[in-house]
């Protein structure tokens, strides 16, 4: 692929941000490594996790890692399309993810955290449920009647 003009403005914009630590808040954030790519097995060796197969189709593959009290699932996409699929609809249960570019990794926030520094990626979070007015179980609408 041949780099043109219009794309070495966001490369080179991307690797100043890089290099400045743009976003690190001195708590180790800044040794983010760059994004891991790879099949399920590469990226579980990466993140030093024997996986436990769940799921192996020809869409996603997915496992289950585990490491003391450390536990997530690690899976992986054969497209672009259905990773965003798969996610926009586990994120509606909550959670927390790290995702790269055809995998996913889901757990615990500490945990995710934690992968991102082997294995790069972007944290996400899913939707918060239970929380503000709806809390304790009595919530805005303890006093409906009907």
């Amino acid at each position: 692929m041949r780099l043109t003009r219009p794309m070495l403005a966001p490369a080179a914009l991307a690797a100043a941000l890089a290099l400045t630590g743009c976003g690190s808040g001195g708590d180790g954030e800044a040794a983010v490594p760059e994004t891991a790519t790879g099949s399920l097995e590469h990226l579980a060796a990466e993140a030093k996790c024997a996986p436990n197969m769940q799921t192996d189709a020809d869409t996603i593959r997915q496992a289950i890692c585990e490491k003391g009290d450390e536990k997530y699932v690690l899976a992986t996409f054969s497209t672009d399309r259905g990773q965003r699929e798969w996610l926009n609809t586990a994120k509606d249960y909550g959670g927390y993810y790290l995702v790269g570019r055809k995998w996913v990794a889901v757990g615990h926030e500490d945990v995710v955290a934690g992968l991102r520094g082997k294995l790069g990626g972007t944290l996400e979070q899913g939707t918060r449920h239970g929380g503000g007015t709806h809390s304790g179980g009595g919530g805005e609408h303890a006093g409906h009647s009907g």
